[in-house]
């Protein structure tokens, strides 16, 4: 442990400080609760915040000190007492707010159903906006039941997004009924398996589908679900399965999201803190987005 070392300055910390403006990346959490597997995944936004206590700032492959990077946690959204329509509009009002005058928003969920409200967030038409989800499922399920995070990517569509702005890199293997592949597929949504990831490389397969999404709309949101990862590495994300892709390469895939000047804003999501083990998922996820901090200090550095 690195106690109170001046020379090992704390990623927690870091993102505790006050600062005044200018701010190039805020933080926001946002609890939302809705999944289909019971779990806890609103307790994920603290627990991220925690493990980045064990994080240091120093990225020596990007050649990048976070230090220098000027950055605002602004808290969670609060959804007690709220109904669901209310629940949406401080969702969307919160990352606005967040948004603000930065360069992008990391957003801690919270379970996959915030892609729905941060993808309105983003305050442009939606055949001007990309998505790019790093997934091991479509997200495709039917609307009966309301919004949850097995469907953000369906409502998005009744809503007006084209499926030809949505790229799905880490899809896996028996993790999607071939009715729900379907949909994906009707839909125009390009599809990247995890085994294709491998194939080609985790660094062509995002470089690729940011500038296929850039060359096409004003703005990118990011949605990386933890469950795109290999269970071993992810055994809080109640949908991550055997052969996912593994942390080296969703690191890099964050750092490219954070330098690409089209991105707006990442969620982290699917997250169960009390069903981690040894802390590996939600540090994990305190590493992708600090990864994806570093290329944001990147993006500005160019």
């Amino acid at each position: 442990m690195t106690g109170d070392d001046p020379n090992w300055p704390r990623a927690s910390h870091w993102l505790a400080q006050r600062r005044e403006a200018p701010i190039a990346l805020s933080v926001l959490g946002v609890p939302m609760n809705n999944s289909i597997t019971p779990g806890r995944c609103d307790m994920a936004p603290a627990a991220i915040r925690q493990a980045l206590d064990r994080y240091s700032l120093n990225d020596p492959d990007a050649g990048i000190d976070l230090a220098s990077l000027a950055v605002a946690d602004i808290g969670d959204v609060t959804f007690s007492g709220a109904s669901s329509e209310e629940v949406f509009f401080r969702i969307v009002q919160g990352i606005k707010k967040a948004a603000a005058n930065v360069f992008a928003v990391a957003i801690f969920g919270g379970d996959n159903a915030i892609t729905y409200p941060g993808m309105h967030a983003l305050n442009l038409p939606f055949a001007r906006c990309g998505l790019l989800t790093f997934d091991a499922h479509h997200d495709v399920r039917d609307l009966e039941g309301g919004l949850t995070d097995g469907n953000p990517i369906r409502a998005l569509l009744r809503a007006g997004l084209p499926g030809a702005n949505i790229i799905q890199l880490g899809i896996q293997p028996f993790t999607n009924s071939p009715a729900y592949a379907g949909v994906a597929r009707e839909a125009g949504i390009t599809v990247v398996t995890a085994d294709e990831v491998y194939a080609r490389g985790i660094d062509a397969a995002v470089s690729g589908a940011l500038e296929l999404l850039a060359a096409k709309t004003d703005a990118i949101y990011v949605d990386l679900d933890m469950d795109v990862l290999d269970r071993a590495f992810a055994p809080a994300a109640a949908g991550s399965r055997p052969g996912g892709l593994q942390p080296w390469m969703l690191r890099r895939a964050a750092r490219l999201c954070g330098a690409h000047p089209s991105v707006r804003i990442m969620d982290f999501v699917e997250i169960d803190p009390t069903k981690d083990v040894a802390d590996c998922t939600v540090l994990a996820a305190a590493s992708f987005f600090l990864a994806f901090a570093s290329g944001v200090a990147e993006r500005i550095r160019m």
